[in-house]
């Protein structure tokens, strides 16, 4: 019988924080768009992904509403899961492109470009107290990456993440796709406090690509059939 993995990504050194992630194991057991689109939105975490083939690293990355060519806290999460399953990968293959994943320093990383990130734009507040005091999600429309600087000079900053796309994730905990972009706009490398407590680290490497970094904490395994069998 087919798993779901359940990990948290980005989790801090004390292990709270990081955002729930769905990992199935064995992706070929879920054929097809549709299918693979309504596990997810049962699952109901920010994303949801399938590993069609762990040798290769092939994956197929689900919001509950829609389907992604590229996303980072599921990249690094499935990273994590295959090497705890004993099949580590160097190389992840999404729809947008190969993305290398390695560990170092006791976290996981991926290796992608800032033009894979569709769909979200990011804005500058004035202070992190500002941030804070956002709703959730805020006024408006598209995907909102809010930060704003704790310690420029260091490069430390506070940043939330609001999908408003009209799903059930009013706002994610911890967003690796995000944090890759605004590396990238920002051209320098940054330490991202993000959500309630999600610890995230970003650099900016040469001929326009930039790593995200993170610590991954294992919840549970749950049978797929308790997946469906909830619907």
């Amino acid at each position: 019988m087919t798993d779901v993995e359940i990990v948290r990504v980005f989790v801090t050194a004390d292990g709270t924080g990081g955002s729930p992630l769905g990992v199935v194991t064995d992706g070929a057991s879920v054929p097809g768009v549709t299918n693979r689109q309504e596990i997810a939105r049962q699952l109901g975490f920010s994303e949801t992904v399938f590993v069609d083939a762990a040798a290769r690293g092939e994956v197929d990355i689900y919001t509950p509403s829609a389907r992604l060519p590229f996303a980072g806290y599921p990249l690094i999460g499935a990273a994590s899961v295959l090497r705890e399953h004993g099949t580590p990968v160097e190389v992840l293959r999404t729809l947008a492109g190969d993305v290398a994943t390695w560990v170092e320093g006791g976290f996981t990383w991926i290796r992608g470009r800032a033009e894979w990130v569709s769909g979200k734009r990011t804005q500058q507040y004035a202070s992190a107290a500002e941030v804070d005091a956002l709703p959730a999600p805020p006024p408006g429309e598209g995907w909102l990456y809010a930060w704003a600087w704790e310690d420029e000079a260091a490069g430390t900053l506070r940043a939330r993440g609001f999908p408003r796309r009209g799903d059930a994730i009013t706002e994610d905990e911890a967003t690796g796709a995000a944090a890759m972009l605004l590396a990238a706009e920002l051209g320098r490398d940054v330490h991202i406090r993000q959500g309630a407590a999600s610890e995230i680290v970003a650099r900016v490497r040469d001929e326009g690509w930039t790593e995200v970094g993170g610590r991954v904490a294992a919840t549970e395994s749950r049978p797929l059939r308790q997946v469906t069998d909830a619907s």
